[in-house]
């Protein structure tokens, strides 16, 4: 019988993406091997709440702190490799990196990766204003792999970020604020965007390729599956 390696899952931010990260591991397993497979998988679902109120006072410090230190957790309990479910959380990825002796799976990685191999250079982005305004992730996605990110004009990413944090990430999908991420997806398009990442892990929640003719990226499916590459690998 195969063995698998064991997954670690830093999630919690919020829960409604941790969700479909799980589904989508085991999902991933399963086809790969059949029969009544599953992931080995360890979860540390974090309370977003007090995490949210650090983002919102600029506190990143205390979160990479907060988050190595769970991470440790996973990595005694047994993890061997951590995935931070969260595009956002992934500003104080070196932080937690830092603190692991098991590899951190980036999703800017997993994410630059794919569109390498899909063959698109100029992509849109979408997520929190983190993710879009910092150098984090953009810079990451420009220097290691050669891509040209665009982002939506001010207005346009206050939209998206405020539809986030009051809506997704409580669970709430609302045709309204779809209507409004496929015009800015569609706006990315015109301004020259191959396709567009879904660079929150709630976007995937309101938008799919079926609302838009425009390809779109979704890093939860793509980190998950590295997840699940990851832990086939020598299997």
């Amino acid at each position: 019988m195969r063995s698998t390696r064991t997954i670690g899952l830093l999630g919690g931010m919020s829960w409604e993406s941790t969700i479909g990260y799980y589904q989508r591991i085991n999902e991933g397993i399963k086809r790969e091997l059949g029969g009544l497979h599953s992931a080995k998988l360890l979860l540390h679902s974090v309370d977003f709440a007090p995490i949210e109120a650090m983002q919102a006072s600029g506190d990143w410090a205390a979160m990479g702190e907060m988050l190595a230190e769970a991470a440790v957790g996973l990595q005694q309990a047994g993890a061997q490799c951590l995935l931070i479910a969260t595009n956002t959380m992934h500003k104080v990825a070196p932080a937690v990196e830092q603190a692991l002796a098991i590899p951190l799976i980036h999703i800017a990685d997993a994410t630059g990766q794919y569109l390498v191999d899909t063959g698109h250079r100029t992509v849109g982005l979408l997520g929190t204003a983190f993710t879009m305004e910092q150098d984090f992730y953009r810079q990451r996605l420009a220097e290691r792999f050669d891509l040209k990110v665009l982002i939506p004009e001010p207005s346009d990413r206050a939209v998206v970020h405020d539809v986030i944090y009051r809506e997704l990430c409580l669970g709430h999908v609302k045709p309204d604020s779809r209507a409004h991420y496929v015009r800015i997806i569609e706006q990315l398009q015109q301004a020259g965007a191959e396709s567009v990442i879904l660079g929150c892990t709630e976007i995937g929640l309101l938008v799919c390729e079926r609302d838009t003719t425009v390809p779109l990226v979704d890093t939860t499916a793509i980190h998950a599956d590295a997840a699940v590459a990851f832990a086939l690998e020598n299997s």
